[in-house]
């Protein structure tokens, strides 16, 4: 090896260590880094859902004539009555994903439908060809779908619970924080909404700042777009009460959702925040197994309403 072959090695490496030793630049770099691999997570395993004995699937119910708009219905084998209903959104960047992977629905279903609740899984068409806001139609035409046809499931219509991670809990967010664009669909009010790990409670401040390409394609360069797709901005009134689950390995993730909060109890709206050690598809993933952060979720849930909290304790 040459000795000006070396010095241009160590030049490169002088460069490299420079800018990694500027904390902010490095914590920056490094933030983006891990935002880019977690954000890809919850999307890469496309591994579907082992589903328990006790549990009966119908799967593929469509609520549209496009491919995309479908949904699963899990249900206890043994059947019921009026059962709450779990009405899970799958994340993906806006762009991929699926109703049925492990991830999404498995520890969900495990932990839920043998307490009696029925868990609705959704599709949605997404990028290119269809956007987030009128992705967020398809979610409210799913969920009107749905609730129009709970009762052939043994589920209760007006017991209805949002829940979606990354791009699902920004869809279930911006429909919470602008319940017209489900009550437009013909959906009926929901009992209250649980948003894990948000890819965007406030597109504005993301779009402003430093971004990953996802979000260019999802929100493009028109800030007005980004205000109407932005459940921070588009929180005007009181709505259905929020839990925002936020990693706490994410940076932006946890601010937001305390912003969203703030603005929220202050418009009279229970919302409270849930921050978790977790990573991006962690929390997404181990919801539904046993511990702290599942008895943390299915304590607000059971603050919801009285058949919800039975349904939960038994009591």
């Amino acid at each position: 090896m040459t000795l000006a072959t070396l010095l241009c090695r160590a030049g490169l490496l002088a460069v490299a260590l420079s800018v990694f030793s500027l904390p902010a630049a490095a914590s920056s770099l490094r933030d983006r880094m891990m935002q880019r691999a977690q954000l890809g997570q919850d999307a890469g395993d496309a591994r579907p859902a082992t589903v328990p004995p006790d549990v009966r699937v119908i799967r593929d119910v469509a609520y549209g004539g496009d491919p995309a708009q479908r949904f699963d219905v899990y249900l206890p084998a043994q059947g019921t009555a009026r059962a709450p209903v779990i009405f899970m959104v799958h994340g993906g960047g806006w762009q991929r994903g699926d109703k049925a992977m492990a991830s999404v629905v498995q520890n969900k279903v495990a932990r839920w439908v043998p307490h009696g609740f029925v868990l609705i899984s959704t599709n949605y068409r997404m990028l290119p060809g269809t956007h987030p806001i009128e992705q967020a139609r398809d979610v409210a035409r799913a969920l009107a779908f749905a609730q129009g046809r709970a009762a052939g499931w043994g589920a209760d219509r007006d017991r209805f619970i949002l829940m979606g991670h990354s791009a699902g809990a920004h869809l279930v967010g911006l429909i919470s924080a602008e319940p017209s664009l489900a009550f437009d669909q013909g959906a009926l009010p929901w009992l209250g909404t649980v948003s894990l790990d948000s890819a965007a409670l406030n597109v504005v401040a993301i779009m402003q700042g430093p971004h990953l390409p996802l979000y260019d394609a999802a929100f493009g360069s028109d800030p007005a777009y980004w205000r109407a797709a932005s459940p921070l901005q588009q929180l005007k009134t009181r709505g259905a009460p929020f839990l925002a689950v936020c990693s706490t390995q994410r940076r932006e993730s946890c601010p937001q959702s305390r912003n969203f909060a703030d603005k929220a109890n202050a418009l009279q709206m229970r919302a409270q925040v849930l921050g978790e050690d977790l990573t991006h598809r962690e929390i997404n993933e181990e919801l539904g197994l046993p511990g702290d952060y599942t008895r943390q979720v299915e304590d607000f849930l059971a603050t919801l309403d009285p058949v919800v909290a039975r349904r939960l304790y038994g009591r």
